[in-house]
């Protein structure tokens, strides 16, 4: 799919959004004890547009789970120290072990999308990153380790409607930056290579999950919902039995037959 085909008049009524949510936070705590439980792991890569919603669905998800199973982070531009490295490193250091689930807030595609639209790398080296990316994932796939990818697109003018939310509130202007305004002078290149990285980095073993974003309520619906599909597959939600050593243990302590 490409960018030019969605459905940005999407949208979810405030009945259907509580309701769906409600049976979300549900389903991402029975996901969290069976990882907990099975040992199983995962990755999920959120990628998009400046304002287009990824924190706040991050923040729901991980509202439900312990923090000792669930790893948030936030990708920035890498350090110098970083830019002496194979760019994949620094994702490497911040895989999940087993029991976990790494969210990444941006991700390993900035080689292929900012760092090719701002030219801050060459173009043979984001030509190559596809295969790359691709063989990285596959690895992370073969090695047992679950992995959703979600992309949140707004059109321009909400875009820029949610800017100046963010300048009017002074809770929020921490979140808007200059770079936010420079980027949308290359609002139709970021396009091009979104569109090449949906189609040249979508495969079996990690999917490309596309979501109209201009409505927020929609758009965390339909993202957890593929996120919450995509880590439970082939993976046993049963709650786990209780350990019969620690109900001896309660029964003692409380005199309980």
């Amino acid at each position: 799919m490409k960018l030019e085909q969605l459905d940005m008049d999407a949208k979810i009524d405030d009945h259907a959004y509580e309701e769906a949510m409600a049976a979300l936070m549900t389903r991402f705590q029975a996901i969290h004890q069976a990882y907990l439980y099975h040992g199983e792991k995962a990755v999920v890569a959120f990628e998009g547009w400046d304002a287009a919603g990824k924190g706040g669905t991050i923040r729901r998800m991980s509202s439900v789970m312990d923090p000792r199973g669930l790893k948030v982070w936030p990708i920035g531009a890498p350090s110098e120290e970083e830019r002496t490295r194979h760019y994949l490193a620094r994702f490497f250091e911040r895989l999940p072990r087993a029991r976990e689930i790494a969210v990444f807030d941006r991700s390993w595609y900035g080689r292929v999308l900012v760092e090719r639209v701002e030219a801050i790398t060459s173009e043979k080296a984001w030509q190559r990153a596809y295969g790359e990316i691709n063989a990285f994932e596959a690895m992370l796939a073969d090695g047992g380790t679950k992995i959703a990818k979600v992309f949140l697109y707004i059109d321009p003018h909400e875009q820029l409607k949610r800017f100046e939310k963010r300048l009017a509130d002074p809770l929020k202007r921490w979140k808007l930056t200059y770079e936010d305004f420079r980027n949308r002078e290359k609002w139709g290149d970021y396009v091009e290579a979104v569109n090449d990285m949906l189609a040249r980095a979508d495969t079996a073993d990690a999917p490309w999950h596309v979501v109209p974003a201009n409505q927020k309520k929609y758009a965390r619906i339909d993202a957890l919902t593929h996120i919450a599909d995509r880590l439970s597959e082939g993976v046993d939600l049963t709650p786990p039995p209780a350990n019969p050593e620690l109900e001896k243990r309660f029964r003692r302590e409380t005199g309980r037959p």
